[in-house]
């Protein structure tokens, strides 16, 4: 964001500190400066001069040989005897009597400043001397014009908003209304020998701010606004031109030619607020030079005094607009005068663009049309047919409000980046239309001569309320207290109140009882509240925060009292998720897993291969790629995606694990919010050769060995068959289970809920994946881990320990599992007292020629803390555990 200081200086009525100074509070208060320009340089030397005598040059049929006249200003110059300097100039427009700006011998030519500069000299000319150059707009480097040189008159200046606003309102408070962009327009200013500079406020700095700065300051995109910034954080009072706070739309009566206009709002969601005016008697001309000198030096090239008018009112508000030329706007419409119509694009729909491209409009871009075809992008730039040239004779003005987000959708798409989009983007007040729709006008009638030809237009959806009260966001109270607790200052309400209304905020004080929100013991106690009332340009302050951090910027935060802030010497509480996180770690990887770290976006793509439904997921709006698309419902499809990866690498066994969160649509909060699922997930592989080594049995029982390990004495957790489990309660362990294969994996189970799956993969997740013969996973809820790995210190016994095996057969169709569970609930309860007992199991064994039972072997381990148990004594109480399991499951002793 470009800022001219002497622009500014027109809006305020002190003096403004040197530059130094003035570029350290904006940066410590407003944005960060990323540069300071001193443009008076490249115009230093550069002198208005009036031309006294213009002959033909006698070697050529374009060239002149000019006398002119600088009021004896420029040194070291050859004159004649009576004080004029000559110059040859080939312009087709000069001429005795015309007031030119000449750049003397040793002036630089603006126009290559910054570049390979050129110094004029005094030089010959097919045998005659010129001593400089007469210049043109673009020589400059305040226009593109090279075909003439600049003409200067009365007219090159125009009288300011300020000004004109006067004197149709009254002058009642002049002085609180300060000059804006010109000085005045006497000869006097003009007269030969005057620096061009000074004549034309280029003596001027412009200091370069941060975009970034002013992401939800939409009203610092303008000169204005800036200028109500600087008084702000300089702790003076400012004050509005009296046409921003007012419209005054009445006093616009229709005495043009008489023009008909039709407005269609089919988005008003998008576009809540649409103003157009119809203008006629347009006289399309050169805007005057001052005006050309506002534009040039922040960047935007004047090309006529219709859109030039159009881009000042933006720089000048940070509100763009946009002319269109009537008569094409007619013609491209149906039969009952021009319409615009504001709505999405139809199928197929194109639109050849200003800047020389045609489009095809996004679906849900907000673009601008006649009743018949597209004539533009809305709020970002216009079409071509209804371009403003120098035949236009008739214009309708736009002034509108457009969602930012479609239009940083639509810019992004398009590769639209304009003066406007930039300022479209930060969400423009819908208030503000009606005052810049009527000093546009304003400055039209002043510029072109147009007048109006029709009702002036407002399509206007804004909130009754609000339209008549004259904010965007409602009153915010916040008390003293409060924005003083939170700064560490110790404003009194007066002083909160000054710095609020210097930047025209309407504050009110109100004192009374209440409850002090940070007195001991919450006695009742006197505070003052302010009621906040933010301006209607002042989009971003909503709540009581956005007032606080208002007045820490005005008053400076570089004020704040330099006290270490209290705290408290209780050592600080247990991270308990952190601490749980921080054991798995080191438990997986002692038993030789390794941790990774994946997106939590994954391609939709993904978690189709796994069978999870993409429905389900959360889908990014701004994905960075396609591949990162989705929040993800489980860990194991992105471990799975690292599986064969590794192999090619030569891994030919391992373990991979990560920690992390999981998304999904069946789970929300209250406030319709997705919830956050902290999960573990652990994929293992091994190639045939390795797995044959290293392994045994299938790989379900690797994957279940680890998952032992984590689980470590939480008996709480039983494992139960996939195939089995009932997955209706809950859709997102739906989808975490969803790439097992129910008859080679089962599930974890807490007694009220499912908390985790450990086992096999389908074949077409193998496939998908690539996956090795050998791979197994598991997926945890980390919740249900809880306490699982707390330490239990358990003494060992001075006595011998004795182990005895045992095995048991039945049917084939109990699980492992259950005949476990149940043994060890048995040597828990009926084994002596103080002792210590482990139960291992030892071999799963079925008999070709008996498929209806299987053996299953277990060894138990048993010592006493008091005295020597005999064989005989655990061999009795073995038996008691024996008879027990026959009783419930029909196991036999073998």
């Amino acid at each position: 964001m470009k800022v001219s200081v002497n622009w500014v200086k027109q809006f305020i009525d002190f003096e403004l500190p040197p530059v130094e100074k003035l570029v350290e509070h904006i940066g410590a208060q407003l944005g960060g400066v990323e540069g300071v320009e001193y443009i008076g340089e490249k115009y230093k030397g550069i002198v208005l001069a009036k031309v006294v005598s213009c002959e033909p040059h006698p070697d050529s049929d374009h060239l002149h040989v000019c006398r002119i006249d600088d009021g004896r200003a420029a040194e070291n110059v050859e004159r004649g005897e009576d004080g004029l300097v000559q110059v040859v100039c080939g312009a087709p427009n000069v001429r005795a009597g015309l007031t030119v700006v000449w750049l003397p011998p040793g002036s630089t030519v603006p126009e290559t400043w910054g570049k390979d500069r050129f110094v004029l000299s005094a030089r010959e000319l097919r045998g005659v001397v010129s001593n400089g150059m007469l210049a043109s707009a673009k020589e400059l480097a305040i226009g593109e014009d090279h075909d003439g040189i600049v003409e200067v008159s009365d007219s090159s200046h125009v009288s300011s908003h300020s000004e004109h606003s006067e004197e149709s309102q009254g002058t009642e408070d002049s002085s609180a209304a300060p000059q804006n962009d010109v000085d005045a327009t006497s000869s006097e200013a003009l007269r030969p020998g005057t620096s061009f500079a000074e004549a034309f406020q280029l003596d001027d700095f412009i200091i370069d701010i941060e975009n970034k700065m002013f992401t939800h300051r939409p009203d610092c995109f303008g000169q204005l606004g800036i200028a109500r910034e600087i008084a702000g954080i300089l702790g003076r009072p400012f004050r509005s031109p009296e046409w921003v706070l007012q419209a005054h739309l009445e006093e616009f009566k229709v005495t043009g030619e008489p023009l008909q206009l039709t407005v269609i709002n089919e988005v008003p969601n998008l576009v809540p607020r649409f103003m157009a005016a119809a203008l006629s008697g347009v006289e399309i001309k050169p805007s005057p030079l001052q005006f050309q000198t506002w534009l040039s030096r922040l960047g935007v090239r004047p090309i006529n005094n219709v859109v030039d008018v159009t881009n000042y009112i933006m720089l000048l508000t940070g509100q763009p607009l946009h002319a269109y030329d009537y008569d094409k706007l007619q013609a491209l419409s149906g039969e009952n005068g021009a319409t615009i119509a504001v709505r999405h694009p139809r199928s197929n729909e194109e639109i050849a663009l200003l800047n020389g491209k045609t489009i095809k409009p996004r679906e849900e871009a907000i673009m601008i049309a006649t009743d018949k075809q597209l004539i533009g992008v809305g709020g970002a730039m216009g079409g071509s047919e209804t371009e403003v040239d120098d035949n236009t004779k008739a214009i309708v003005l736009e002034v509108a409000t457009f969602d930012m987000y479609s239009i940083r959708r639509t810019s992004m798409a398009h590769g639209l980046f304009t003066e406007a989009v930039t300022r479209f983007n930060k969400g423009q007040s819908p208030l503000q239309n009606d005052e810049v729709m009527a000093e546009s006008i304003r400055t039209l009638q002043q510029l072109s001569g147009a007048q109006l030809a029709a009702e002036i237009v407002d399509n206007n959806h804004v909130d009754q309320t609000r339209r008549e009260r004259r904010w965007v966001h409602p009153p915010v109270p916040v008390a003293t207290e409060f924005i003083n607790s939170r700064l560490g200052f110790s404003l009194t309400p007066e002083d909160i109140q000054t710095l609020l209304q210097n930047v025209e905020f309407h504050v009110e004080l109100r004192t009374s009882d209440s409850q002090h929100p940070t007195s001991d013991f919450g006695h009742p106690t006197s505070e003052t509240q302010l009621i906040v009332t933010s301006p209607f340009w002042r989009t971003d302050v909503e709540t009581r925060e956005d007032v606080v951090e208002e007045v820490g910027r005005l008053y400076g935060f570089d004020k704040l009292p330099l006290e270490l802030p209290e705290r408290s010497i209780k050592p600080a509480a247990h991270d308990t998720l952190f601490d749980l996180k921080a054991t798995i770690r080191s438990t997986l990887a002692k038993a030789g897993a390794n941790e990774v770290l994946t997106y939590s976006f994954v391609h939709g793509d993904l978690l189709e291969k796994v069978g999870q439904d993409v429905s389900q997921a959360y889908q990014v709006s701004n994905a960075l790629s396609p591949d990162l698309q989705y929040y993800r419902l489980g860990l194991t499809p992105s471990l799975l995606e690292k599986v064969h990866s590794n192999i090619k690498a030569g891994y030919d066994r391992f373990a991979l694990f990560e920690l992390g969160k999981v998304h999904g649509k069946s789970e929300t909060d209250e406030d319709g919010l997705p919830k956050e699922f902290e999960r573990l997930g652990l994929v293992v592989a091994a190639e045939p050769k390795a797995a044959a080594r290293f392994y045994d049995g299938a790989p379900y029982y690797a994957a279940r060995k680890f998952a032992m390990t984590v689980i470590g004495t939480n008996r709480t957790l039983q494992l139960v068959p996939l195939a089995t489990a009932d997955l209706d309660s809950h859709e997102l362990t739906r989808q975490m289970v969803a790439p097992y294969e129910p008859d080679r994996s089962a599930v974890l189970h807490d007694g009220e809920r499912i908390v985790g799956v450990v086992g096999e993969f389908k074949r077409s997740v193998a496939r998908a994946f690539k996956l090795p013969d050998f791979c197994a996973g598991l997926e945890l809820f980390l919740g249900a881990l809880a306490g699982a790995h707390s330490e239990q210190y358990t003494s060992l016994s001075r006595y011998p320990e004795v182990t005895q095996d045992i095995t048991l057969k039945v049917a084939a169709d109990v699980s492992y599992q259950a005949l476990y569970d149940m043994l060890w609930n048995e040597v828990e309860s009926k084994k002596p007292e103080q002792t210590l007992a482990t139960l291992e199991p030892l071999d799963i064994y079925q008999r070709p020629d008996d498929p209806e039972h299987k053996q299953l072997s277990f060894r138990l381990k048993v010592s006493s803390y008091v005295t020597t148990l005999t064989d005989k004594e655990v061999a009795t109480f073995l038996g008691l555990v024996a008879n027990t399991a026959k009783e419930k499951l029909g196991a036999e002793q073998v």
